[in-house]
């Protein structure tokens, strides 16, 4: 089994250890970076499981690092650490391409069950299959590019790739949409089962033919979705968005 590779990134450099020295101990391989822009060149130079970032440090802060990574299609699940607790900042990082947010101070036991709950769901995400065809469109789950039905090329967020795999991994079978909250952002969710529904429409607008008729992105209405990867006569009555 593969020994999962942390980098720490920030500028308190006793924390940064000492987490460090936590996950070891838990069987994780882990670096420490103390600043931004170091963080965002291992990350550029090396492959890694899981980044920890702090969000206030100097030369580049933790949000700003996130998005650069995401604007290189660097996909590494992100988790924050930070003395920053209002849901305007929680907004912020999420929206940079965040999958998880951790309050200082914090507790041991909740760090190491935050970073297990990450890599179970990157685990679950490259473990099943590598693509998804339905309707012309194309999508590749290991590089996050796709090709739409009308030839136009799209690249997913990690959080959009995530949705539509735990959408195609039950075909035809209705998801709801705490369901998909639970398995793309774990427990002790953030976001609200509106979020799902802004991303769908997303989805739809990249890969339906006709995103106000979906053939294949479904609304169960109070429930959740359905989807299926040819349209079936029977859809009409549960499509909506």
């Amino acid at each position: 089994m593969k020994t999962a590779r942390i980098l720490v990134v920030d500028d308190e450099e006793h924390l940064a250890v000492g987490i460090r020295e936590n996950l070891e101990a838990e069987g994780y391989r882990t670096e420490v970076a103390h600043d931004g822009a170091a963080g965002l060149a291992r990350l550029r130079a090396e492959p890694f499981d899981l980044v920890i970032l702090d969000v206030m440090m100097p030369n580049m802060d933790g949000i700003e690092l996130c998005a650069q990574l995401r604007r290189d299609g660097i996909q590494t699940p992100v988790l924050f650490l930070t003395v920053k607790s209002a849901a305007e900042d929680r907004v912020r990082g999420f929206e940079a391409g965040g999958d998880d947010y951790l309050p200082k101070p914090f507790h041991l036991k909740e760090l190491l069950l935050r970073v297990a709950a990450i890599l179970r769901r990157s685990s679950w995400y490259h473990a099943s299959a590598a693509s998804l065809e339905f309707g012309g469109n194309h999508i590749d789950f290991k590089t996050y590019e796709a090709r739409a039905w009308d030839g136009s090329q799209h690249s997913l967020t990690h959080k959009e790739a995530m949705i539509l795999r735990a959408l195609a991994d039950r075909p035809g079978n209705i998801v709801t949409r705490e369901e998909i909250l639970d398995r793309v952002w774990g427990y002790e969710v953030f976001p609200s089962t509106r979020t799902i529904d802004n991303f769908i429409v997303r989805l739809r607008k990249r890969f339906e033919r006709n995103a106000e008729a979906p053939a294949h992105f479904h609304t169960v209405r109070g429930v959740g979705y359905r989807f299926t990867v040819e349209p079936q006569p029977s859809d009409s009555a549960e499509r909506g968005v």
